[in-house]
This record gives C-alpha cells, sequence and structure tokens, in this order.
C-alpha cells in the first residue's frame, strides 16, 4: 500500500475474547461512518489486497484473543486499513490487557473531514475506553513528554507537561495523553472531570456528545502541528484544565 503523510486513529478497549463481536462491530462502525467505505480486503505478504468474499465470517474466524487481522478498502491508491493489536496489562492503565485498535487513512481533505466519524465509529464499536486521531508525526511528540525517572524535567522540549507512563496510571479509563481528536467514553470523561461548563467553553465549542454518553472533542480546527504556537497552546490549555489526562491525579 502507498505511503503518504497520515492520520493515525487509536482506540484504546478492553480486552478481545475469541470471535469477540466487538471486531465486527468496530469494522461496521468505520464504513457506517464514512460514505462508500468498504473494509473488505486483507493484504498479501507483498501488500497486495486481496478481496473477501465473506468479509464478516472471516473477520469472525480470525479475531483471536486479543487481535484480529488487518482489513484494508483495496485502493492502493487511497488506503483506509484497520487492525487489532493487544495490549498486555504490565504496559496498560489499571494493569489490565486491552486492545488496541488502530485505524490509518491519508491526511488529506477528505481524511480530515471523515475523520471524527471514523474516530467515533470505531471507538463506540469497541466500546473503548478512550481514544483519538492525530497526524502521524504524534507519536514522536507523546514519547518526549512520558516521565520515564524521577529525575525528568517538568516540560517536555515543546514545553507541554510530563506525562506518566501508562502502566504508571491506576484506571483504564484515564486518557494517557490528548491528540488532535479525542474519544472519551462517559467513564473516561467522568474520571478527568468532563465536562464542567464553567471551565470548558472552548472545549464544548468543538466537542459532540456520543451515542453511548461519551464525548469526541477537537482541540484544533486543523490537524495538531506541533511547529503552530496556537495549536502548541490549545494542548497547554486542555492539560491544565484537564490534570488527570496521563497523570495520577484524580
Amino acid at each position: 500500500m502507498n505511503k503518504s503523510r497520515t492520520l493515525i486513529v487509536i482506540a484504546y478497549a478492553p480486552a478481545l475474547a475469541r470471535h469477540d463481536e466487538r471486531a465486527l462491530a468496530i469494522v461496521h462502525g468505520m464504513e457506517q461512518s464514512l460514505p462508500g467505505l468498504r473494509l473488505q480486503w486483507k493484504l498479501a505478504g507483498g501488500g497486495r489486497p486481496i478481496a473477501l468474499s465473506d468479509r464478516d465470517a472471516w473477520l469472525t474466524e480470525n479475531t483471536l484473543d486479543g487481535a484480529f487481522p488487518l482489513l484494508c478498502n483495496g485502493d492502493e491508491s487511497y488506503p483506509i486499513t484497520v487492525s487489532g493489536r493487544d495490549r498486555s496489562g504490565l504496559f496498560s492503565p489499571g494493569g489490565q490487557d486491552q486492545v488496541e485498535v488502530h485505524a490509518r487513512l491519508p491526511l488529506d481533505e477528505g481524511g480530515i473531514t471523515a475523520a471524527s466519524a471514523l474516530l467515533e465509529g470505531m471507538a463506540e464499536g469497541a466500546r473503548a475506553f478512550w481514544g483519538h486521531a492525530s497526524p502521524d508525526s504524534y507519536g514522536a511528540e507523546v514519547a518526549r513528554q512520558f516521565r520515564r525517572s524521577p529525575q525528568a524535567p517538568e516540560r517536555s522540549p515543546r514545553g507541554l507537561p510530563m506525562l506518566d507512563l501508562p502502566e504508571k496510571l491506576s484506571a483504564p479509563e484515564t486518557p494517557c495523553f490528548l491528540g488532535w481528536l479525542n474519544h472519551w467514553s462517559s467513564a473516561a470523561a467522568k474520571r478527568i472531570g468532563f465536562p464542567a461548563p464553567t471551565h470548558d467553553t472552548g472545549l464544548l465549542s468543538r466537542a459532540r456528545r456520543t451515542a453511548s454518553g461519551g464525548w469526541v472533542v477537537q482541540l484544533t480546527d486543523a490537524p495538531l502541528d506541533y511547529d503552530n504556537p496556537s495549536h502548541l497552546d490549545a494542548l497547554q490549555r486542555a492539560y491544565e484544565r484537564l490534570p488527570a489526562i496521563g497523570r495520577r491525579t484524580a
């Protein structure tokens, strides 16, 4: 599949069981969120899409404990993919095994327009604790925010607050960091204290409720650009307002 600038969408959810119905719910949720999207191909070893005659049956059969295989839209010029990866409780908040649902789509006008609905469809189908959609550069930036020793500075090189490593957080409902788009389940929103109408006017102006009672919250109009001072300011304000994100404060 072609590699270009990419939007990464991830949801963190309770671990999958074998033949877990949530795998199908994730895929169906994504397809319903984006008209015309059909995730009905798997990838051959060389990356060539192979059509599945009965995608739902194939996915159910291949959903194993903790994971499900990659599916794509079959369009090598505009690739959209999704897969489920197991995440050990050793590296997860609350010490609980999780599944990380990963989707990728081009970071262009179409992808930006679809991102919010795609994140919601994926996270709601997974019954996720939390999730985010961010440009593919987010990983290196967030990695610099993780506090790996007591002697770590109070701020990252970008001036953002340092965050506890995921395995140091006490509950799986605690979001580990902020992305461009953020999906918080009702339990996650309660844990971080969102919303507080008197304090969250700015965040609520870019937020909406989900069918399950959670939230999708967009931090900036355009996808996060860590070289943009106004985007860093938006991140800083959100971290200051919601100190439970990535930290041990309740």
